[in-house]
């Protein structure tokens, strides 16, 4: 949840702001281990808690496996997209300033759309892969220890 998608996510829309180029990537490296712990502490205090309130108002019982994963995603990438677009320009340029504010309207939708596409098209179909395969692997140990 907190790996490959987010390096991603965060290389491709630092190089959209400030161009694809070494140097860029070189930084944005270095910034990475503080957008985790805020990633993690944003999960954590922020996301889960809302969209755990949020999700019951949308989903219905009848409502199958992957609507739910969808809806989840999305209200997700939604609120850790908001708060990143802010506090991640403040890790990323080491000051506490106005400018994303500024810059909301415009910053955001791109962010999200990146965040959104990524999480979408490469990080659940690598998660939900490697799930299948620890649960093939659990499965399997079961069926040695039932014997």
């Amino acid at each position: 949840m907190f790996t490959y998608e987010k390096l991603t996510t965060s290389l491709f829309i630092t190089g959209l702001e400030r161009g694809f180029s070494n140097e860029v990537y070189l930084e944005t490296l270095q910034i990475i281990p503080f957008i985790w712990i805020a990633v993690v502490a944003l999960v954590s205090l922020v996301a889960e808690p809302l969209v755990g309130k949020v999700m019951p108002k949308f989903v219905g019982q009848s409502d199958g496996f992957n609507a739910r994963v969808l809806l989840n995603i999305l209200l997700h990438v939604t609120v850790l997209s908001i708060f990143l677009t802010i506090i991640g320009t403040w890790i990323g340029t080491k000051q506490i300033s106005i400018e994303p504010f500024q810059n909301f309207l415009h910053v955001w939708p791109r962010n999200f759309g990146v965040a959104l596409w990524i999480e979408l098209l490469i990080a659940q179909p690598i998660a939900r892969f490697a799930m299948k395969k620890l649960h093939e692997r659990q499965d399997s140990k079961r069926e040695i220890i039932d014997l």
